[in-house]
């Protein structure tokens, strides 16, 4: 299965999340004995990273995972246009969900 390709947008300084429910063939994936993880790059190749989300499965038997950051760590990304991606991943396995570009709109109030 190819990744899926999702464009998010971030408000500087503001808490991000996003709630995902996986399906495979149509049903809801067990995520039971998967971990998630997510990052966000400013360019596909890059070494420098920009943010870990936290990833959290809060339903594995309904394949249900959210990906967020706290305030506190977009308040110090800088306005513009990154790189993210979200993975499965087993001891064994890794299996890319989702990917596409975040943009960071700009705080004025602070």
């Amino acid at each position: 299965m190819s990744a899926g390709n999702y464009n998010i947008k971030i408000d500087q300084g503001s808490d991000f999340s996003l709630q995902l429910t996986v399906q495979e063939d149509g049903s809801a994936k067990n995520l039971t004995g998967f971990s998630a993880r997510a990052q966000m790059r400013p360019t596909i190749d890059s070494s420098t990273l920009t943010a870990t989300f936290t990833c959290t499965i809060s339903n594995a038997s309904s394949g249900v995972l959210t990906m967020a950051l706290a305030n506190t760590l977009t308040d110090d990304i800088d306005v513009g246009q990154y790189y993210y991606d979200l993975e499965l991943f087993t001891s064994t396995t890794s299996q890319r969900l989702v990917q596409g570009t975040v943009t960071v709109a700009g705080e004025v109030t602070r």
